[in-house]
């Protein structure tokens, strides 16, 4: 969903457009040192607002009817409950005192806002289904796999698929779910696998568009080509002709810009002119993304230009395609220029066009410009961050060794209702070891595994290492017992 509330705050910001980027981002904004020397409540005793919303406050239409308000409502404050009461024996006592009648509407915003938390997710999900009157649907199973798939709980997952075939709620998109999250998990061969088991449940396979396109952003592209293969042999076996049609293009030109091969993209972007199929939306946003990331930047632009005669509307992901390809030249005026096209045609910006620009001012060590814009992304753009742009902001300060900075990056997130994931936790509990903030380590650490999310080898490693370097052995077998309590958990519900 589109920030359409940034719209007003660019005019201020492109109103002289021949100042400089470095002044733009400038201009009131504080500086890390003064954020440094700001922060004077201590982290360790920070509360959370009861007021908040657990979930990105990413709604920009103010017309919501009265029951999406009494479902957005309803599940802030079963998520509420379930992420600040540990206690699981005291759980289930709290969430029937709410009274609240469950919808299949209402149990899968709540299991949304938990994907980050496969444990509490499939706690919340067994609740629900001893409610009087209530019953599972395949959309709240599948949105329960999808947190699952997450934590690579795979096991859990089949028993699931079980469930819903006895229920009789099983259908196809399961399969192309658990399918994508093998492939996210590098399991290839178990993502085919999946993908071919739906013959076994009665269902007939047939190519996902999704699941090969997970493949290829996953880097298995050969893989991808090999599944394509098969599925067109089955079909020539059976006697169906197949003719390769836009998606299947689509699909053939974004694995060869994920293998970095474009003048082979671009060929089969010809040879779609050719055979009179006109290219989507999506086959534009791959090849601008894919030419600007290689610094073919006017190759990127004529094909924004195509896209912009072929009749489609711009939609925000191409804009944000070219707003990467600017910032791959490190143009970052040029940047922000597409950002106010954007505003004029009404498609943003969006949190991911931020992310974008966060990333290469990062990369290029542009420390202080990078948080100038995620300060006024906020404050001026009225654009709310993403758990990928705190997990960039939270990742620079950990790697510039400003660990307060971070962790109160963090407890700002936090105070926005938005839960981290494992890829977050490892890059704060490294930072954290690295600067030999042990207690402040293993206190995020717990914080994980009442999560439910099962650590990275290494970094729980590093953490071990740290507390025996410091004669704390005793506190790595509490860790040790905690982490091994988890995986019984998670072998076993």
């Amino acid at each position: 969903m589109y920030c359409q509330l940034c719209i007003y705050s660019f005019k201020s910001l492109f109103s002289l457009p021949e100042m400089a980027f470095s002044q733009i981002i400038k201009r009131s904004t504080p500086t890390l040192d003064s954020l440094h020397s700001s922060i004077s409540v201590s982290i360790h005793t920070k509360h959370i607002s009861p007021s908040l919303h657990l979930h990105p406050r990413n709604f920009c239409n103010k017309t919501l009817d009265a029951s999406n308000h009494q479902i957005i409502t309803e599940s802030d404050k079963l998520c509420k409950i379930i992420s600040n009461h540990r206690d699981r024996s005291q759980l289930e006592s709290l969430l029937n005192s709410t009274q609240i009648e469950l919808s299949p509407a209402l149990v899968i915003q709540v299991l949304k806002k938990l994907s980050n938390a496969g444990v509490f997710a499939l706690s919340f999900f067994r609740w629900a289904e001893k409610q009087t009157g209530f019953k599972h649907t395949s959309d709240t199973y599948n949105v329960l796999i999808e947190a699952l798939g997450k934590i690579k709980q795979f096991k859990i997952i089949w028993t699931l698929v079980n469930d819903m075939k006895i229920k009789g709620v099983l259908d196809k998109t399961t399969f192309a779910l658990i399918s994508r999250r093998y492939a996210r998990a590098k399991k290839v061969k178990e993502a085919i696998e999946a993908f071919e088991r739906m013959e076994k449940f009665g269902f007939k396979p047939e190519l996902s568009d999704r699941f090969l396109d997970t493949l290829c952003k996953s880097r298995q592209v050969e893989s991808a080509h090999q599944v394509f293969d098969k599925m067109t042999k089955r079909k020539e076996m059976k006697g169906n002709g197949f003719e390769p049609d836009v998606v299947a293009y689509g699909i053939i030109i974004n694995a060869y810009c994920k293998a970095r091969k474009y003048d082979h993209a671009i060929k089969k972007f010809d040879e779609m002119k050719v055979n009179n199929m006109e290219p989507t939306p999506h086959i534009y946003c791959t090849l601008i993304n894919g030419l600007g990331s290689k610094n073919r930047l006017s190759e990127s632009l004529m094909f924004f230009e195509m896209s912009k005669s072929c009749g489609h509307g711009i939609e925000a992901p191409t804009y944000n395609a070219v707003v990467g390809s600017y910032c791959w030249s490190m143009r970052m005026d040029d940047a922000f220029r597409v950002v106010e096209e954007m505003k004029r045609c009404g498609v943003g910006p969006n949190s991911r066009t931020f992310d974008i620009i966060l990333h290469h001012l990062v990369k290029g060590r542009r420390i202080e410009e990078a948080y100038s814009v995620f300060k006024r992304m906020k404050d001026d753009f009225k654009c709310d961050p993403s758990v990928s742009t705190y997990e960039i902001m939270v990742r620079m300060f950990c790697n510039e060794g400003k660990m307060d900075i971070a962790m109160s990056v963090w407890e700002e997130m936090k105070g926005e209702g938005i839960l981290p994931g494992m890829h977050m936790f490892a890059t704060l509990i490294n930072g954290l070891c690295r600067e030999k903030k042990l207690q402040d380590a293993c206190r995020y650490f717990e914080e994980m595994l009442d999560m439910g999310i099962r650590p990275p080898t290494h970094m729980f490693n590093k953490l071990k290492q740290g507390l025996v370097d410091e004669g704390k052995e005793d506190i790595v077998m509490i860790l040790t017992h905690r982490l091994e309590k988890l995986k019984t958990l998670l072998v076993v519900s």
